[in-house]
């Protein structure tokens, strides 16, 4: 098929790309930049340089091609208005055609739970109450539409967890962690997450919201142990707050577990190692006490 992707050289987009090369596919990448344009090219899609919130210029482009996935997120505070943007454009270009489209939301839409699934009912943080608007959108056109819901993405030493390792010390030198470090991370490598979105794009029919989980839910206090090899420290809700900005640490607070039943269901299998076994093998360096 040929397939547009947008955000084809960001951190989730770049190993959707690979996959979906390996696989025979023909990639439209839009991006910003000559800069970004050679990277694509050099992964193997087809770049065009270009804004995707513009529709006079966007909506064209998705004509053009079989089907889409977004996974481009930009991060200077403009999600909402981009994605916003993006679903006006996906639902004039493939609103009755039957093309596949799929959008990428996340978990945590859904606040705190024990038991995540694609029916546990929204809950937002303040940082993505706004996606409820833009899907209801998206689901209430005439759209062959999957919506991927991943969880705290990690592998290759990047991702939210990337920050952990810079997190204060403590008056005894302890690593600290945010919040109380109760708090469970619902994870997904990242290249099981790009396995996940090739395959729902190759079936026949969407399949709905489905949540993109490994089904590894360390709690953050496990997490930053195996980073500073020893004890570690809560920093506690509002200095946690008050560090990151309250938005993103409420996000980061967020007890969630999950196991993406759903996603297995499809054919899907993770494979790669969880989070806590990459931070223990070196991925993302180390935080121990000196």
């Amino acid at each position: 098929m040929k397939i547009l992707l947008t955000g084809a050289t960001g951190y989730i987009g770049s190993s959707v790309l690979d996959v979906l090369r390996a696989h025979g596919h023909d990639v439209v990448a839009p991006v910003r930049s000559a800069d970004a344009a050679q990277k694509a090219t050099a992964a193997g899609a087809t770049a065009v340089v270009g804004d995707v919130t513009d529709a006079d210029w966007f909506t064209p482009l998705l004509e053009g091609v079989d089907a889409a996935i977004h996974t481009a997120a930009p991060g200077d505070g403009t999600a909402p208005q981009f994605d916003s943007a993006v679903a006006d454009a996906v639902i004039a270009a493939f609103g009755g055609t039957g093309k596949p489209y799929i959008h990428t939301g996340g978990l945590w839409i859904h606040g705190p739970s024990d038991d995540l699934t694609e029916q546990t009912p929204f809950h937002p943080p303040a940082i993505v109450a706004w996606r409820e608007e833009v899907e209801s959108r998206l689901a209430a056109a005439d759209l062959a539409l999957t919506i991927v819901e991943p969880g705290i993405v990690h592998g290759h030493g990047a991702g939210i967890p990337a920050m952990l390792g810079s997190a204060p010390r403590d008056g005894e030198g302890r690593l600290t962690v945010i919040g109380d470090g109760t708090q469970h991370w619902a994870t997904v490598h990242v290249d099981d997450l790009a396995e996940l979105y090739v395959r729902v794009i190759e079936r026949s029919e969407p399949v709905g919201r489905v949540l993109g989980l490994s089904g590894h839910n360390a709690t953050v206090t496990e997490l930053g142990e195996a980073l500073a090899d020893g004890p570690v420290a809560a920093e506690g809700v509002e200095a946690s707050r008050a560090r990151l900005g309250a938005p993103f640490a409420d996000a980061l607070m967020l007890d969630q577990q999950g196991r993406g039943e759903k996603a297995r269901s499809l054919g899907w299998t993770p494979t790669r190692p969880s989070l806590l076994q990459e931070i223990r093998a070196g991925a993302y360096g180390s935080a121990a006490q000196g």
